[in-house]
């Protein structure tokens, strides 16, 4: 099959695929180091790589998974918090595999849009891998990310843009 037939149907087939499809098996460590990899070639101008990931697996996985749920009970009002809601992040952290954070280093060198669709286009990346290894993915932006920088030790020039969550499907 041509190399462009390939590519066509990664495309075609990519699709966010969520915690509750996942199975139990670990992907595998070389698996992983490729999707994390595949996001460093992503176009970036002036070669600033703004993308930073920080990959969680098991017991970081989870307290990833408790401090959400801390912050979505801390700053949600007391009349809309839904018991529910607040065990499904917990739950939904159990069941990735990884979760890997991601967030933008804002270089100062360039308009902060530019940086932001740099670090989009290497998630693409990582979506595209996991595509090709049959690995589930999405990338979750849940309000609870605005409180994540103390937790994530960015820096003040770092946002946190999302969560991307991956396991065998």
């Amino acid at each position: 099959m041509e190399k462009s037939q390939v590519l066509k149907e990664i495309i075609e087939s990519r699709k966010s695929i969520f915690p509750k499809d996942y199975t139990d098996a670990d992907i595998e460590q070389e698996v992983l180091n490729e999707i994390l990899n595949s996001a460093t070639f992503a176009p970036n101008h002036k070669r600033t790589k703004p993308w930073r990931f920080k990959v969680f697996k098991n017991e970081e996985k989870l307290l990833l998974g408790q401090k959400l749920a801390e912050i979505y009970k801390s700053t949600v009002l007391p009349e809309q918090f839904l018991e529910k809601k607040y065990l499904s992040i917990t739950e939904k952290a159990g069941k990735a595999n990884v979760i890997v954070t991601i967030s933008v280093n804002f270089s100062g060198l360039l308009p902060e849009w530019e940086e932001i669709a740099a670090t989009a286009m290497a998630v693409q990346n990582m979506y595209l891998t996991c595509t090709a290894h049959n690995i589930g993915c999405y990338w979750s932006s849940p309000g609870m990310i605005k409180h994540l920088d103390e937790f994530l030790g960015l820096e003040e020039n770092q946002k946190c843009y999302g969560l991307f969550f991956m396991g065998n499907i």
